[in-house]
């Protein structure tokens, strides 16, 4: 309900929120947290989380043995722990099976040795003279060169050769590199000129 005159306006209820009281853009938008794991803003950094677990559940009555049962000293965690000992038992069945006896196998001698000899020189003709096979003897081979520049398996020191008197910017240096007067023949004067009468005898 509306109030009495106060001045020249009247007083009456809110009609909507007023956007002075609050910060944000306004009261119906809602901006992420920064705290916590579950709807943290994704545009800020959020440190690692740690959790805090609780209590262990109760322990089961029927998990273990507990003390009522005893446990021989001989029993480990892996197993029943038994000293070596021998067994007596019967002598073992074997199967009688007909194998070949000594005369069964040959002894003579074979061509290829199975077992280590010592060396035996055998009598044999004399091998003949294959020519085809000859070696070269120690006069067909010459030994590498020591001195001078081209030497294969020594150190050569640089060498230096005599040489003529370069024709570089001389007098005798053709540059044109024209064939000269003595490089023509003869030509005949009566190609060019009044042919001379000729005579016979």
């Amino acid at each position: 309900m509306e109030g009495p005159w106060v001045g020249s306006w009247r007083p009456h209820p809110r009609r909507g929120p007023i956007l002075a009281e609050f910060s944000t853009p306004g009261p119906k938008y809602g901006l992420p947290g920064l705290t916590g794991q579950r709807g943290h803003d994704p545009t800020r950094y959020k440190a690692p989380a740690y959790t805090l677990r609780g209590t262990k559940c109760p322990v089961a009555a029927n998990c273990s043995p507990g003390p009522k049962y005893y446990l021989h000293s001989s029993i480990m965690k892996t197993g029943k722990e038994v000293a070596p000992s021998a067994h007596v038992t019967a002598r073992p069945h074997t199967k009688i099976e007909v194998t070949p006896g000594p005369s069964d196998y040959t002894t003579d001698p074979a061509n290829k040795h199975l077992y280590h000899t010592a060396p035996a020189n055998s009598m044999v003709s004399r091998p003949k003279d294959l020519k085809s096979f000859r070696t070269p003897g120690p006069g067909t081979y010459t030994l590498p060169r020591v001195l001078g520049p081209h030497t294969a398996a020594t150190h050569a020191e640089p060498c230096y050769s005599m040489r003529w008197k370069s024709q570089y910017q001389s007098c005798f240096q053709d540059l044109a590199e024209t064939p000269g007067p003595a490089a023509f023949s003869k030509v005949e004067m009566d190609v060019y000129k009044h042919r001379a009468p000729k005579y016979s005898m």
